[in-house]
């Protein structure tokens, strides 16, 4: 039986879904036959702070326990903020985080997407949790990934020299560590 995976793609409805597709079939590539990605479409309804946390909880939900979660860019961001803050009945055998923004600043707009500031009690873990991020991400500042190593110490940190914010659609470390669970 085929492992299952489900990948929350980053920001924008159908322009972070199409450009994170790429990574996607990578993943399967570099995975095989052994797993099933679910790649569903995060929309936004009007309320992305609440609204993606939820679809990313029902997402979950109507998996089976054993699911291996990996979220990138804006997805990975609500999926910490989802795991962090809503209850989730699922067994998760892994957490795959990539080019993960913390949101930060006063902006009215940022607000929403704000981690709790007790978000690393919440997190289980148990469940192994690895992060990625590229030296040269054009999009989310390294200094993120710093502080996610302040809040997360038991997780697991993979700096990238070169790859930009997609990874140059490469996930094969990724691949990687999810086959080592």
């Amino acid at each position: 039986m085929a492992k299952h995976i489900i990948f929350f793609h980053g920001s924008g409805s159908e322009e972070g879904y199409d450009t994170d597709a790429k990574l996607v079939d990578s993943l399967k590539l570099k995975l095989g036959s052994g797993y099933s990605v679910h790649y569903p479409l995060l929309v936004n309804n009007g309320t992305p702070d609440l609204g993606r946390r939820e679809q990313i909880s029902k997402e979950i939900s109507a998996s089976k326990d054993g699911v291996i979660l990996v979220g990138h860019s804006f997805g990975a961001s609500m999926l910490l903020a989802c795991l962090s803050e809503l209850e989730i009945k699922r067994k998760i055998a892994g957490i795959f985080l990539i080019g993960t923004p913390f949101w930060s600043g006063d902006q009215d707009w940022v607000q929403a997407f704000k981690l709790q500031p007790n978000f690393a009690k919440k997190i289980d873990q148990k469940i192994p949790l690895f992060l990625y991020q590229c030296l040269d991400d054009e999009e989310v500042p390294f200094g993120h990934f710093t502080i996610y190593k302040q809040q997360l110490p038991w997780a697991s940190f993979r700096e990238i020299p070169v790859g930009g914010h997609q990874l140059n659609n490469d996930l094969t470390l990724v691949a990687n560590d999810i086959k080592s669970l």
